[in-house]
């Protein structure tokens, strides 16, 4: 097993990952249930192919559990889910030191948590991420929220587990273009500041995606470090640093906003293109060789993810899309921070980015 911790001094907390870990999680889970159950809250699809797995762990461990079963996909990470599921815990009588369990991907997750951070104004939660965007990303960092009508993740809270168990045996049971997506969010790792790490996603990446076990949990555990000391070393992104971990949300999240966050676009999806636009769009400013630039389109299109507007299938101006970075929650007095590259491994946040001159880049995007 692989420990991970991210350390934030009382509120410290470890991440174990290894396979089959979902089927031995009663010995990890027993002393955090109260009268011997745990509230478990997960969706339709993660339910049918994993819950059975927690369920028969806690039962070993002489611990039953409370299902809040939720519709699966984007549209749950909304107003309505949350008041399903904050009026199902208030029933369940779920007390502050109680701890709710987060089974599934990035929705489940981010929800469950924004949940946990509210109730009787806060209460614990346990991730157990089953997507490979949510064990590589996530769930880890405290970072929990719902969408709403104005944009993508503006109603949330830094709300941080007590522990994450990643067990990478749930990918098995994952679409292909599932596993895809989430794979974009290992890739930036690299590209943030682990040039070696690209390069081994660009060796080795294809072994991930064929579902070998050394390589997926090799990239879990690289990618779950990084994210770790970026998460300790800025927490709440108040130093800029954690801001690095949006490589590609900038443009990512306006491509959703123009899909209708709904199954033509994945999250990862989106983040891919997004990657792929911040560094051309770098490129095109000199900030970024060109040959670096093509590296990170060649590579995310070989793994079979989308690199341009074509791609996500948006054929919006550069105005409309730059018209929904302007709801980014990083905007400040009236600036947009963007993350951008000097070349692989070297990504930094810009506070000088003119959105028109964003807008004619993808303009020129669309018509090449």
């Amino acid at each position: 097993m692989k420990t991970v911790q991210v350390a934030l001094g009382k509120r410290s907390y470890d991440i174990l990952i290894e396979d089959g870990l979902l089927s031995r999680s009663g010995e990890r889970l027993s002393s955090l249930a109260r009268g011997g159950k745990l509230v478990v809250i997960t969706d339709e699809n993660v339910s049918r192919h994993q819950l059975p797995r927690l369920a028969a762990a806690l039962q070993q461990a002489n611990l039953s559990i409370e299902p809040v079963i939720l519709p699966a996909g984007e549209g749950t990470k909304g107003w309505d889910s949350l008041s399903t599921l904050m009026n199902r815990l208030l029933a369940l009588e779920v007390e502050r030191s109680d701890h709710i369990i987060a089974l599934g991907g990035g929705v489940i997750g981010d929800l469950v948590g924004f949940a946990a951070a509210i109730l009787k104004r806060g209460c614990a939660f346990v991730q157990i991420p089953t997507t490979l965007l949510s064990q590589v990303d996530s769930s880890v960092g405290g970072k929990t929220a719902i969408n709403t009508e104005a944009g993508k993740n503006l109603v949330g809270a830094f709300h941080q587990p007590s522990l994450v168990l990643i067990d990478p045996l749930s990918l098995d049971t994952l679409p292909a273009r599932e596993v895809c997506a989430g794979y974009a969010e290992v890739v930036k790792y690299g590209l943030i500041d682990d040039p070696d790490f690209f390069a081994w996603c660009e060796s080795d990446g294809h072994r991930l995606l064929a579902g070998e076990s050394d390589a997926r949990s090799y990239a879990i555990e690289t990618s779950v470090r990084a994210k770790a000391a970026i998460v300790a070393d800025d927490e709440t992104e108040r130093s800029g640093r954690r801001a690095l971990l949006n490589l590609g949300h900038t443009f990512g999240h306006a491509l959703e906003a123009e899909t209708g966050y709904s199954d033509k676009l994945l999250h990862g999806e989106a983040v891919a293109a997004g990657m792929a636009l911040a560094f051309r769009y770098s490129a095109t400013q000199g900030l970024c060789p060109d040959e670096d630039a093509q590296r990170v389109t060649s590579h995310l299109r070989a793994a079979g993810l989308p690199t341009s507007l074509q791609d996500a299938g948006v054929s919006a101006s550069g105005q409309a899309l730059a018209a929904h970075m302007m709801h980014d929650k990083k905007m400040e007095s009236g600036t947009l921070p963007f993350l951008l590259a000097r070349g692989i491994g070297q990504t930094y946040l810009d506070r000088n980015v003119s959105l028109d001159d964003v807008a004619a880049f993808l303009d020129a995007e669309l018509a090449g």
